[in-house]
């Protein structure tokens, strides 16, 4: 099935929208810039700020935005363009802005990261943002704690081949490879990836976001978005996008979640019970030919003695 193209929902008055989520009433977005504190603005649904939760703490750089179905919002301090730091962090913030903030390091060196999925578990994934080969996946080893970082796992890869959809900031093939957001659907049963100019929806079986990466997903162009880095779901499924850009707007691409569709559960036949007898070769249909050579001897012998009785009888008569 052919994704409908997107269409515009209301425009932005933020300058570096980097993160977006939505609880189907209003959108909560996050800006990549550093003023010294964590902002979400809360907007309604014709994009008109209503008010912003304020969070007590100094980011770093905030690249993407997500929300648990209990309305707890997550910050994504991972950008590092420069690759310097040498931990990246995770801020949990309750709707009237108290907040966590979590440290976590990669295993293998430090990286650019603009995407964060949380799972249907509560579990986060930090994708990076990969110039050269396939963007990389981590999750936690251990449950997140404030007063520690804690390491992160490579569980996965992703690997994205370049399209032709128009748009991003550098107008060339790398734009459609680089992972610059991430979202899931409220129930975890769909989850996207974006890249400057194109979204790819992973249907989740069982809520396993890794088996969900290693599959194939359904490609949603998003075209001409000057900085695409956006991405969210409406909790009826609806995809949502936003770019970089004062002006710039929302768009909504409805219906999309439902376009990513479960695989179809296998239909072998299970091994029997252990308790339940089982048939042996001389009772099975199938195993009634390995006698067929005994049977055709003792015929064979039968034959050859009613013959020679038979000749008896003659030369006696």
């Amino acid at each position: 099935m052919i994704p409908p193209p997107p269409v515009d929902v209301c425009p932005v008055a933020m300058q570096e929208l980097s993160g977006l989520t939505s609880d189907g009433k209003q959108f909560f977005a996050v800006s990549d810039s550093d003023n010294g504190t964590l902002r979400i603005q809360v907007m309604g649904r014709d994009c008109v700020v209503t008010r912003t939760i304020t969070a007590p703490v100094d980011p770093y750089d905030v690249e993407d935005l997500a929300m648990t179905p209990d309305g707890t919002l997550w910050a994504s301090d991972t950008g590092d363009n420069n690759k310097s730091r040498s931990t990246v962090a995770l801020h949990k913030v309750s709707p009237s802005g108290a907040v966590e903030r979590f440290r976590v390091t990669y295993p293998d060196g430090k990286h650019d990261a603009e995407a964060l999925l949380i799972d249907k578990s509560g579990t986060p994934y930090i994708v990076t943002k990969e110039p050269l080969g396939s963007a990389l996946v981590y999750r936690p080893t251990a449950p997140l704690q404030t007063d520690i970082s804690v390491p992160l796992e490579q569980v996965a890869r992703v690997s994205l081949s370049t399209t032709d959809t128009p748009g991003g900031p550098l107008e060339g093939t790398l734009d459609s490879r680089l992972v610059t957001g991430a979202a899931s659907t409220p129930d975890g049963s769909v989850i996207a990836l974006r890249t400057y100019t194109d979204a790819y929806l992973y249907p989740v079986p069982d809520g396993d976001v890794v088996k969900a990466l290693s599959g194939d997903p359904v490609r949603v162009p998003l075209p001409n978005e000057p900085q695409g880095e956006a991405i969210a779901f409406d909790p009826d499924g609806t995809l949502l996008s936003a770019s970089e850009g004062t002006g710039t707007p929302i768009r909504a691409v409805a219906g999309a979640a439902a376009l990513a569709q479960p695989p179809p559960p296998t239909t072998t036949t299970p091994p029997p019970a252990a308790d339940q007898p089982q048939a042996s070769p001389s009772e099975s249909p199938g195993g009634s030919w390995q006698n067929w050579p005994l049977a055709l001897t003792l015929g064979g012998i039968v034959l050859v003695a009613a013959l020679v009785i038979g000749l008896r009888f003659r030369r006696r008569a």
